[in-house]
C-alpha cells in the first residue's frame, strides 16, 4: 500500500504579548527569527510561514533593520510568507471596520515587502465568526485556515464561500523539539497523523511549530529519519500553498454558520467576560476613532497618518490574547495605556476639527446626531436657552486650548458645561417620580422591591461563585445566585430633556436615565468591587423561554439557537480534555430576543437560561489558567496569578434597554454611544 502524502509547513505562532510582556517576547523573537533566516540562507529549510500577521516581522526589523534586504529576498523567492493581517485579532470582539482596516494595513505592508500569496490564517482564535470569510473574499483572499470550533468537519470544506482548511489536530506541533528518540517521535507522529487522516483524503497537512518556538536546525534530517520509520505516511517539507493546490478538488462540504463547537477543541468562552475594563476601553476607542476618521474625511482635513497610527495601536490591543483578557497584569496595563492614547487622539482630532471648521463641524455634528437622536450633547462655557445642563466641570475653554496662537492662563480656568439641546422637537413629555420614570415610548417602575419595564419585563441583579480563570468561567455545582435587594429609589435628575432615577440595591447604586422622545432606558452602574471570584450579571426576565437570540457580530445580526433548560452546573466534565458547554455567548454592542434588546458599551457576554436573558457586567478571577477549573478539565495556559483580573476597586457598567427590532439595532447603538 502506498503511503499518504503529508505536506508539512514550518511556522511559529507569535503572540506579541501573553504570559510574558511585549518587550520580553520581542527579545525572544530576535533569537527565533535570526535562527530562521540563517536556516533559509543556508538552505536548511525550504520555506517558513510567519503566522499570517506582519506585526511580528515589523517588531523584529525595528531592532534588526540590517536584515530587511534578506527578508525581502526570501519573500521574492517564495521562501518566506507574511501577512495578510497586521495582527491576529479575536473574531468576536472586534467590529467589521477594525477587522477590515487590520487586513488592509497588513496587506499593504505585505505587498510593500513583495508578498503576493495570502491565506486567511486564523489558527488560534477562539472560534470563528461566519462573517469573516466574506471579508477575506472582498480583499481577494480565497483561502482560509481555522482550528477551534470545527467539531467533525473534514480537513477541507467551504466556509461561507471560502476554501478552508481545518487543522484537525491544531497548529501546536512541537514534537521535533522534544528530547526523545527518533523512534519515539515517529511513533507519536504516526498516531497523530492517523487522527488527521480520519478527516482527510490522500493528502494531509501537518503544521510544525508552536507558540514562540524556533525551528530545529536539523529539522530536515529528522524528517528524513522519521519517514524511514513511518508505515503509512511520507512527510514533505513545503508550504500550505502547495497543500491547497494538491487538495483543490476536495472541497465538497459546505458550512455557512459560525464555528463555536467545543466538543473537540477548547473555545475558551470565559475570555468574553475576563477583564471587563479592556472590553469597555475597546468599545470606546473603536467608536471614537471611527467617528474621528469619518469626520476628518468629510471635512477634508489632513489627519490620515495620525488615524493610521492610532489604528495600529488599536490592532495591537485587539490581538486575541490582549483583548481576550488572558495575559499578565503588566500586558493589560500596557493595553490600557494604548487605549488611552487612541481615545486621546480621537477626541483631540474631533476638538481640533470643531475649532478649525466651526460652522461646518457644527452642521456635520448635528446632521450626524439627527439620524439617531432628538437631542445633541454639547460642551461650552455658556448654556443656550431651552437647553438642559447635564453636568459641569472646571477646565479651559476649547477656543483657547486648540488655538495654536494662544496659551491658557490661570484666569481662563472656568466652568465647562455639558448640556443637551433639542434638535428634533416633539410634543413628548418626560415624567418622573421616586418610583417611576417614563415618556410616551417606555416606562420603568419600582414596586414591591421589583424593577419592571413596559410589557412586564422584570430586571434584577445577581452574582454567582466563580472557580475559573481568565479563559473559562468556573461553575460551582448546584450554585444558586445571590440576588440584590432593592433598598430605595429616588429622583436623580429632573428636566425637560433628560430625567434620572437612582435605585439603591444591596450590591450597588443603579442610575437610570431617559431622554425626551427616546426609546431607550440608559443604565449607569458604578461600584467598588471588593469580592473575588464572582460572576456579576443583570438579568432580564421575559415572558417566554429564550430559545433564540439576535446579537451583533461584525456589524451585522447573528441568530443563535439555545436550549433554555441547559444549566452548566449540571454538566461539569469528569474526564480529561473536556470544556463544558455553556449557554453564554459573545456579543459586540447588541443582543436581543422576543422584541426586547440591550445595547452595551463594552459588555460583551450574555447568557440564556429558561425565560431569562442575562448580561455579564463583571467577572472576577485571579489566575490565567486554573488547573482545577471545574468547567474545563485540563489547563489552557500557564497557571500564573493575575490579581488585577479580580478587578478590585471602581468598576462601571453602561447599557441601555428598549423594545428593539434586530434590523434597527444600529440606530439604537448610535443613539446610546452619542449620548
Amino acid at each position: 500500500m502506498s503511503k499518504k502524502k503529508v505536506i508539512a509547513y514550518l511556522h511559529t505562532h507569535w503572540d506579541r504579548e501573553w504570559y510574558r510582556e511585549y518587550e520580553i517576547f520581542r527579545l525572544r523573537l530576535l533569537r527565533v527569527f535570526d535562527n530562521i533566516l540563517e536556516l533559509l540562507e543556508n538552505n536548511k529549510i525550504p520555506a517558513f510561514y510567519f503566522d499570517g500577521q506582519v506585526s511580528a516581522l515589523l517588531d523584529y526589523l525595528e531592532i534588526r533593520p540590517e536584515k530587511e534586504n534578506l527578508v525581502r529576498k526570501f519573500i521574492a523567492e517564495k521562501k518566506l510568507f507574511i501577512g495578510p493581517s497586521y495582527t491576529l485579532v479575536d473574531e468576536f470582539l472586534t467590529d467589521k471596520n477594525s477587522f477590515e482596516k487590520n487586513l488592509e494595513t497588513g496587506l499593504k505592508i505585505s505587498r510593500d515587502f513583495g508578498c503576493e500569496d495570502f491565506i486567511g490564517y486564523l489558527a488560534d482564535t477562539f472560534g470563528h465568526s461566519k462573517n469573516i470569510p466574506p471579508i477575506f473574499k472582498k480583499y481577494g483572499i480565497d483561502k482560509c485556515v481555522v482550528w477551534r470550533g470545527c467539531k467533525d468537519l473534514p480537513s477541507e470544506f467551504i466556509f461561507n464561500g471560502i476554501k478552508t482548511v481545518n487543522l484537525v489536530r491544531g497548529y501546536f506541533m512541537d514534537i521535533f523539539s522534544a528530547k526523545i528518540s527518533i523512534e519515539e517521535k515517529a511513533k507519536w507522529l504516526e498516531g497523530n497523523l492517523d487522527k488527521i487522516a480520519q478527516n482527510s483524503k490522500d493528502t494531509l497537512l501537518l503544521p510544525i511549530g508552536a507558540d514562540h518556538l524556533g525551528v530545529e536546525p536539523d529539522i530536515a534530517d529528522q524528517i528524513t529519519q522519521v519517514n524511514a520509520l513511518l508505515n503509512n505516511y511520507e512527510i514533505k517539507l513545503s508550504t500550505p500553498f502547495e497543500y491547497f493546490e494538491l487538495v483543490k478538488d476536495n472541497f465538497n462540504t459546505t458550512w455557512n454558520e459560525e464555528l463555536r463547537d467545543n466538543s473537540k477543541t477548547f473555545i475558551l468562552q470565559g475570555c468574553y467576560s475576563a477583564r471587563t475594563k479592556i472590553k469597555q476601553y475597546n468599545a470606546e476607542a473603536t467608536f471614537k476613532l471611527n467617528l474621528a476618521d469619518t469626520f476628518q474625511l468629510q471635512l477634508g482635513a489632513k489627519y490620515c497618518k495620525t488615524i493610521d497610527y492610532a489604528y495600529k495601536l488599536l490592532f495591537q490591543n485587539q490581538a486575541h490574547d490582549g483583548i481576550c483578557g488572558c495575559s499578565t497584569d503588566e500586558v493589560h496595563q500596557e493595553n490600557i495605556m494604548r487605549y488611552k492614547k487612541i481615545i486621546q487622539i480621537a477626541e483631540t482630532i474631533l476638538k481640533e476639527l470643531k475649532f478649525l471648521y466651526p460652522e461646518k463641524f457644527d452642521e456635520l455634528w448635528i446632521s450626524h446626531n439627527q439620524k439617531y437622536r432628538s437631542t445633541v450633547i454639547k460642551e461650552g462655557t455658556n448654556v443656550p436657552n431651552n437647553c438642559q445642563v447635564i453636568s459641569k466641570h472646571r477646565g479651559f475653554p476649547e477656543e483657547i486650548l486648540y488655538d495654536t496662537q494662544r496659551i491658557p492662563i490661570t484666569e481662563d480656568y472656568t466652568n465647562i458645561y455639558t448640556y443637551a439641546e433639542e434638535i428634533n422637537p416633539s410634543n413628548d413629555k418626560l415624567k418622573i417620580s421616586d418610583t417611576e420614570i417614563s415618556n410616551s415610548n417606555i416606562k420603568l417602575s419600582v414596586n414591591n422591591e421589583e424593577i419592571k419595564i413596559s410589557n412586564g419585563i422584570s430586571i434584577d441583579f445577581i452574582r454567582y461563585k466563580d472557580k475559573g480563570d481568565t479563559y473559562n468561567f468556573g461553575a460551582v455545582k448546584n450554585d444558586k445566585p445571590e440576588i440584590a435587594k432593592i433598598i430605595s429609589s429616588s429622583i436623580l435628575m429632573d428636566g425637560d430633556l433628560r430625567v434620572g432615577l437612582k435605585i439603591k440595591t444591596s450590591f450597588f447604586d443603579v442610575n437610570i436615565y431617559l431622554d425626551k422622545n427616546s426609546e431607550l432606558l440608559r443604565f449607569n452602574i458604578k461600584w467598588n468591587n471588593r469580592l473575588k471570584n464572582r460572576l456579576w450579571q443583570v438579568r432580564f426576565k421575559l415572558k417566554d423561554p429564550v430559545t433564540k437570540t439576535y446579537s451583533e457580530d461584525m456589524n451585522s445580526i447573528l441568530i443563535r439557537e439555545f436550549d433554555p433548560n441547559y444549566n452548566i452546573r449540571e454538566h461539569l466534565p469528569k474526564t480529561r480534555g473536556i470544556e463544558a458547554w455553556t449557554n453564554t455567548a459573545p456579543m459586540q454592542r447588541f443582543v436581543g430576543t422576543q422584541g426586547f434588546g440591550v445595547v452595551t458599551k463594552g459588555l460583551t457576554e450574555y447568557e440564556v437560561y429558561k425565560n431569562a436573558l442575562s448580561l455579564t457586567i463583571l467577572r472576577s478571577t485571579g489566575i490565567i489558567s486554573n488547573p482545577k477549573n471545574p468547567s474545563r478539565s485540563t489547563p489552557a495556559g500557564p497557571p500564573l496569578e493575575v490579581p488585577e483580573a479580580q478587578q478590585f476597586g471602581e468598576n462601571t457598567a453602561e447599557f441601555a434597554i428598549g423594545f428593539i427590532k434586530p434590523e434597527d439595532y444600529e440606530k439604537y447603538v448610535n443613539e446610546f454611544y452619542l449620548s
